[in-house]
């Protein structure tokens, strides 16, 4: 049997939340704000949910290269932006001591309904994540594949937890933001389907009930994108520094490109029951890459270091071939040095023990946030081109 070649083009969408440069509390996006940030960006930003928050989605690209050309040219446009409005921009999934009782909506006929339909449940999104779209243009591959991922949506969780605080609280979590987000119907792992048809079946239900309008309040971490050709995971918490979210991308890039590759030669990844991939998704969203998640063939909990490394192994033919072998690599890089939710605490008790107060160790991950949104950003922005419209 013949397979056609996925296209395998990347699409990466990253929420940002903007605070003021002097309080380092979050500060909504007015319409100057939002007009220059079009004017250079055309479609690539828009408004979110929340008026502090501000999302922006990468063109379609061939390459992690290119994604990571185009998602510094973003995140630079919109810290030069935010810095003319005394703001600076945040890529993290939960602010460490902001109250979300004081933010207000964004006045968009989407966002009232949202508030409308999901109560106090909506009102508490003040989070934010990266959305990664990959390009898989068969409706049967795809919901294939939608399949086999969810094993290792827990492994890409761990790598970018960066929400431990809420309401200025040490959570104990490395990634808080699914705790508030798993509030929402119709969010978690993806059921199992059988078929495209099934697929569609099943969504036409909830449409013609009139409960939703399309398949985009539908909110798994992992989903057919409604808009695109694409498999799209939706799990992971928005990286700080952008070499560790395009060390994210390539990862998850290769491992669809390593399922599919097992497809054209009659295998498959095992399929394991949400129950067990659950138990590491939680153990992903307390702790982070420490501690170890379930290998479900030995039967026990294996260390993460050692579980990367398998992967690793397991996808390096596929990144190759994709062009993102090094940055597959740089994976371990996020371990050596923490998760972003490992920097933070790290930024929050150095303060401490220097005699701050609470308040201020707060402020002090605060700005150790802003210096890592732009970290890196110039060897990143002529390294490719995007090929398409906005993911």
């Amino acid at each position: 049997m013949s397979y056609r070649v996925p296209s395998f083009t990347l699409g990466v969408e990253e929420e940002y939340l903007l605070v003021d440069c002097e309080s380092l509390d979050l500060a909504a996006a007015s319409d100057a704000l939002m007009t220059e940030c079009a004017a250079e960006l055309g479609d690539q930003v828009s408004p979110e949910f929340l008026q502090c928050q501000i999302e922006v989605g990468t063109g379609v690209c061939r390459t992690v290269s290119e994604a990571g050309a185009d998602l510094a040219r973003l995140r630079s446009v919109i810290a030069s932006v935010a810095g003319k409005h005394c703001l600076a921009p945040l890529a993290v999934s939960c602010h460490p001591f902001a109250d979300w009782h004081k933010q207000h909506f964004t006045d968009k006929p989407r966002y009232r309904e949202l508030e409308r339909d999901l109560g106090g449940v909506a009102r508490r999104m003040l989070i934010c994540g990266m959305h990664v779209h990959v390009g898989i243009d068969d409706d049967e591959t795809r919901i294939d594949l939608m399949a086999q991922f969810p094993y290792f949506l827990p492994h890409l969780l761990a790598l970018s937890t960066s929400s431990p605080y809420w309401k200025g609280d040490d959570t104990g979590l490395n990634a808080y933001r699914l705790t508030v987000f798993d509030n929402m119907p119709r969010t978690g792992l993806p059921p199992r389907f059988s078929s495209w048809s099934e697929y569609e079946r099943s969504v036409q239900i909830i449409i013609d009930s009139g409960l939703i309008e399309d398949s985009t309040k539908i909110w798994w971490d992992l989903r057919p994108s409604g808009r695109f050709p694409t498999l799209e995971s939706r799990i992971c918490d928005v990286s700080p520094r952008l070499d560790d979210a395009l060390a994210i991308v390539a990862l998850t890039q290769s491992i669809m490109h390593m399922l599919w590759r097992l497809r054209t030669s009659n295998q498959r990844w095992r399929i394991y029951d949400r129950f067990l991939v659950g138990e590491n998704r939680w153990r992903a969203q307390r702790y982070g890459v420490k501690n170890g998640m379930i290998d479900f063939a030995r039967g026990e909990v294996v260390a993460f270091t050692e579980l990367l490394e398998e992967i690793i192994d397991m996808v390096r033919e596929d990144a190759e071939a994709l062009g993102c072998w090094s940055e597959v690599q740089s994976t371990r890089s996020i371990i050596d040095r923490g998760t972003s939710a490992d920097r933070q605490r790290s930024v929050h008790a150095t303060a401490i023990a220097g005699g701050a107060s609470t308040k201020e160790a707060q402020k002090e991950v605060v700005r150790s946030l802003i210096g890592e949104f732009t970290e890196g950003l110039e060897k990143h922005r002529n390294s490719g081109a995007v090929i398409g419209q906005p993911a």
